[in-house]
C-alpha cells in the first residue's frame, strides 16, 4: 500500500508521442504566470484592487508584507489564488480603501511591482478567477513538431487534471500523514494543518482515479452513474442517457472524480464501482472522510490559447488553463519527464 506521491505511477495521455525533454524554472523569468480574474474592478467601492508583478516571493510573503508593513488587518486582505516563488507572476490582491495612502511602502518590497490599482465593491476571495495564462521556457527542448503533435492531442482530448507535486509536500509524504489522521482521527497540528493533510490524501485518491480511467479506456468517456461537468457552464449532472457519450467525445462534458467528504454528489452503479476500487487499495471507506466537505473534480480540462515558439534557448510554450488545474500536468506530457516541485512552491499554486 503505497501512499507516497510518486508521479511516475500516473500514465501519460500521449504516451505514444515522444517528448521534447529539457528543463524548466532554471530562471524565474522562464516561468511566467498571469492570473485571469473572474471580473475586473468597477472603479468604485471600498476595496482597492492591486495588480502586482512579483519575482522571488511567494504569495504568502506578499500577504505578510501587506499585513505587517502596510498595516492591513489579515482578514481584510483578499487574494484569489497562490502563485509560485520561482516564477515571474502577476496576480491581484485587495485591501480596504482606507490603506491607500500606505501603498508607497510597496517600494520597500524587493521583487514586487505595482502595475495597476482600482476600486471595487467587494473583497477579492479565493477562487475569484477564471484561470491562469502561462508562458514557459523549456530550456534545451528539442523538437517543435513533436511538441505541436502533443499539444494538438491535448487540445482535442483535454489535459489530464492530475494534482501537481506541490499538493503533496516534501517527498510526497503528506498523503501518508493524512491517512493516519483519517484512520486514527487524531494527531498533532492545527485544524488547518489536519484539513490540509487530509486534502493531500483526497488528491492522491483522485489522481489514482484518473490513472485508472486512463488505463481502462474511460478517460474521454462517461458511463452510467458518472457525475459529469459541462465545460461551458460549470454545471454538473448525473449521467443516465447513453447519448451523453457523444458529448464527452466532443469535449463538451467530462466525467468528474471524487474528493471524498461528508457532502458531495456520489456516483452510482458502474462509475461508483471504479471509485470503490481505488478506496479498497488503501482499506478506506467513504465515511472516514467526514472531516472534509467533499467535492467533485473533472478528469480533464480544456487546453486553450496554446502557442509554440522555437528559440536558441529552447521552446517557449504559452497556454491558458482554468482555475484548479496545474501547468505541471501539461508540461509532463510535453516533456515526457516528471516535473518536480522546487522548494518554495505553495500548495495550490497554479490552482
Amino acid at each position: 500500500m503505497d501512499l507516497v506521491y510518486r508521479p511516475e505511477r500516473y500514465p501519460f495521455l500521449t504516451a505514444g508521442l515522444p517528448g521534447v525533454g529539457g528543463a524548466i524554472r532554471l530562471k524565474p523569468e522562464d516561468f511566467q504566470v498571469e492570473e485571469v480574474p473572474a471580473y475586473l474592478p468597477k472603479g468604485e467601492g471600498e476595496h482597492l484592487y492591486l495588480l502586482l508583478e512579483k519575482e522571488g516571493l511567494t504569495t504568502r510573503e506578499v500577504f505578510e508584507f501587506l499585513r505587517d508593513e502596510v498595516g492591513v488587518p489579515e482578514k481584510a486582505i483578499g487574494v484569489a489564488g497562490l502563485k509560485d516563488k520561482h516564477a515571474r507572476t502577476r496576480q491581484w490582491f485587495s485591501i480596504p480603501r482606507t490603506h491607500e495612502d500606505a501603498l508607497c511602502l510597496l517600494e520597500n518590497l524587493r521583487g514586487v511591482r505595482l502595475l495597476e490599482a482600482n476600486l471595487h465593491t467587494n473583497k477579492l476571495r479565493t477562487g475569484h478567477l477564471k484561470g491562469n495564462r502561462f508562458r514557459i521556457l523549456i530550456r534545451g527542448a528539442q523538437g517543435r513538431e513533436q511538441a505541436e503533435a502533443i499539444l494538438r492531442a491535448l487540445a482535442a482530448r483535454g489535459v489530464p487534471n492530475y494534482y501537481g507535486p506541490q499538493r503533496f509536500g516534501l517527498g510526497g509524504l503528506n498523503p501518508l500523514r493524512g491517512y493516519e489522521l483519517v484512520k486514527k482521527g487524531k494527531g498533532r497540528g492545527s485544524p488547518w494543518l489536519k484539513r490540509f493533510l487530509i486534502g493531500s490524501l483526497q488528491s492522491l485518491l483522485f489522481n489514482d482515479w484518473v490513472a485508472l480511467r486512463l488505463e481502462r479506456g474511460l478517460y474521454d468517456r462517461v458511463i452510467p452513474g458518472d457525475w459529469a461537468k459541462k465545460h461551458a457552464t460549470g454545471g454538473e449532472f448525473l449521467v443516465e442517457a447513453p447519448e451523453e457519450a457523444e458529448r464527452a467525445l466532443r469535449l463538451e462534458i467530462s466525467a468528474t472524480g471524487p474528493l471524498f467528504g461528508k457532502k458531495y454528489p456520489e456516483a452510482q452503479g458502474e462509475a461508483r464501482a471504479l471509485e470503490d476500487e481505488v478506496l479498497r487499495r488503501y482499506d478506506l471507506r467513504r465515511e472516514e472522510f467526514t472531516a472534509r466537505r467533499g467535492a467533485r473534480r473533472p478528469i480533464r480540462v480544456p487546453l486553450e490559447e496554446w502557442n509554440l515558439e522555437a528559440t536558441p534557448e529552447g521552446l517557449w510554450l504559452s497556454f491558458f488553463l482554468p482555475k484548479g488545474s496545474y501547468a505541471t500536468s501539461l508540461l509532463r506530457e510535453v516533456m515526457k519527464a516528471e516535473v518536480d516541485a522546487p522548494e518554495g512552491m505553495e500548495e495550490g499554486e497554479e490552482a
